[in-house]
């Protein structure tokens, strides 16, 4: 083996990968390189499983090549090795493997590198936990299903690029090091050496900038870009991200749907999946009324209904105090599951207070009426009729102020377990358009933009703009998939005055506007175009194409849900020199 490693290697050039092995190889004289995935020494033969970023093939290694066999037996896993070898048909086929037809009868074996006893073994199901799997991460990539996830975001990455391009698309490249406008997320701030006590910040979005090149006049703008947003984690969040960012000139809201629902078929073609064109759209005033969610997973065949008008001629007392208080009555049918046990109905009691509900009001029908409210036969009739139920179904019935019943009758409706099987593979895209311009914000104790300031109101909106801000609604909408925002954009605001206006609504002072956004006003004033534009996550886009529950699953080099690099142990400690050159000091 020592000699192998020492021997020259000008005349090893790979001629296949291993995945790609087929029956028609067979006879081939072949040169394959890869890492050691499994090997079983069984006395006269050894076999060995070798693997690359295409799959896997079966090595077979006889005992009529003494010295062969011998370096063969001393392989473990994750060793670097190159084989020299025949394709021939294997006889104990594989019909879960590939190149399950086949295998490779080695006639030579060059050992690249030796491999430590990894932590954990390279293969799917994941064997190790995800923290263990970050730190290692390099051999967490080698598992095959990373290797496709991988694969597949630079195959989806080429698929948007050709087609937007072909579109009529530039590719134009904003800065990472900008000027901090906070605006919803806070900012990942780098301070300035040449500069001391003044900062850059990495772009949450190159929304100012994209904006901007529409004033420049190009027209047509993508690009695959990183963003950074220094916010809590979730499964589809981590601080770092990647966004197709998409702006056009001379549109309105319908022509930048087409455009995106053409990219969505493009990419989907992908996994061999044909979208239905165009996507259904849905105001959201109607998923929060329906759905109870701005983000409708439309594979769930549940929507909800405003019971308040037949509520208020009920006799109970508990509806009536809740009716005089402002208070609105939401109901879900749920088909089939009459059967639920009362324990199972007090955890969704539960679930429901967990979101702010006073409580859960709940009606099946099996053999008359049985309820967790008193009322006569006829009012429950009123009410089964308007839920649509039939004998052996369960009404969900929550009286509160309307924002919370839809909220939590909505989570129920997210949450609630059907059609499992086959469901993974069924996409229903949905348009939600007509947000609300701004919203309160508890934490800031005044209005803010639901979008971010850029975006237009409606034409019909316009003059409630001063005396009911709140009320306006935005050229605004959102791309939903299967429950998930998967992008999000608007018609912007070409209009510097109408700009201004925005701002002072949003409680910005004059002085703190020019501070923030002088240059872009500005550059409103010298002839902007009408434009619009989307945001779409290409990680969670990609994590929908490969299967995946978490966008760490496709992202190389991801954080951990506390923002930690596991891999490099970063963020870290800085010296006390770097602090002195940027001007700085810790607390």
């Amino acid at each position: 083996m020592e000699k192998t490693m020492a021997a020259d290697r000008s005349n090893w050039k790979r001629t296949h990968y291993c995945g790609e092995l087929r029956p028609a190889h067979s006879g081939q004289d072949v040169v394959l390189m890869g890492w050691v995935h499994k090997n079983r020494d069984m006395g006269n033969l050894v076999f060995v499983d070798l693997r690359d970023r295409e799959g896997l093939v079966q090595i077979v290694f006889r005992s009529d090549k003494a010295a062969l066999i011998e370096e063969a037996k001393r392989l473990r896993t994750e060793f670097v090795v190159g084989v020299r070898g025949t394709v021939r048909p294997r006889e104990a086929k594989n019909k879960d493997l590939a190149t399950g037809e086949v295998e490779v009868e080695a006639k030579e074996l060059k050992l690249f590198a030796a491999s430590k006893i990894p932590p954990f073994a390279v293969a799917d199901p994941p064997q190790a936990s995800e923290e263990l799997r970050f730190k290692h991460r390099y051999l967490d990539l080698r598992r095959p299903a990373m290797q496709r996830n991988i694969r597949l975001r630079h195959e989806a990455a080429l698929r948007v690029r050709n087609f937007l391009s072909g579109k009529g698309f530039y590719e134009i490249e904003t800065p990472f090091m900008t000027k901090s406008t906070p605006e919803g997320a806070r900012d990942y701030l780098i301070p300035s050496r040449v500069y001391k006590g003044r900062f850059y910040a990495l772009p949450q979005s190159p929304q100012i900038l994209k904006q901007t090149l529409m004033i420049s006049g190009f027209d047509r703008y993508f690009q695959i870009v990183r963003c950074f947003r220094d916010e809590d984690l979730r499964a589809d969040r981590q601080p770092e991200f990647t966004q197709i960012d998409i702006e056009m000139s001379f549109i309105d809201r319908e022509d930048l749907f087409v455009v995106i629902e053409e990219l969505m078929a493009s990419v989907f073609e992908l996994i061999g999946e044909k979208l239905t064109l165009p996507f259904p759209k849905l105001s959201y005033k109607e998923t929060m009324e329906k759905y109870g969610s701005d983000k409708p997973d439309l594979r769930i065949h549940l929507e909800m209904k405003d019971l308040t008008a037949i509520g208020k001629d009920l006799s109970a007392d508990l509806l009536k105090n809740i009716f005089a208080a402002g208070g609105e009555l939401k109901g879900l049918l749920l088909p089939g599951a009459g059967s639920l046990s009362r324990g199972q109905l007090d955890k969704l009691g539960e679930k429901a207070k967990s979101f702010g509900a006073k409580g859960l009001i709940w009606i099946k029908k099996q053999d008359g009426f049985k309820s967790s409210l008193r009322l006569a036969e006829s009012e429950f009739e009123s009410i089964w009729a308007a839920l649509g139920g039939g004998e052996g179904d369960l009404g969900l019935l929550i009286a509160d102020k309307k924002e919370t019943g839809l909220k939590a009758l909505g989570e129920i409706r997210r949450t609630w377990p059907q059609e499992k099987a086959g469901n993974k593979r069924d996409f229903k895209f949905a348009w939600v358009t007509d947000f609300p311009l701004m919203e309160w914000s508890d934490e800031e104790g005044r209005l803010v933009s639901m979008h971010h300031p850029f975006t237009s109101p409606l034409d019909e909106d316009m003059g409630l703009l001063e005396k009911e801000p709140a009320r306006v609604r935005a050229k605004a909408y959102d791309l939903v998939l299967n429950g998930i925002e998967v992008g999000g954009g608007s018609i912007r605001i070409h209009d510097t005055e109408l700009q201004r206006k925005i701002f002072s609504v949003l409680g910005l002072t004059p002085k703190e506007t020019e501070e923030k956004f002088g240059f872009f006003l500005e550059a409103l004033t010298y002839g902007a175009p009408p434009h619009g534009g989307i945001a779409l996550g290409f990680d969670r886009l990609v994590m929908i194409l490969a299967g995946e529950e978490s966008i760490r699953e496709v992202i190389p080099f991801p954080k951990t849900t506390s923002a930690l690099c596991l891999l490099t142990n970063s963020p870290s400690e800085v010296s006390d020199r770097q602090l002195a050159e940027l001007g700085l000091k810790l607390k």
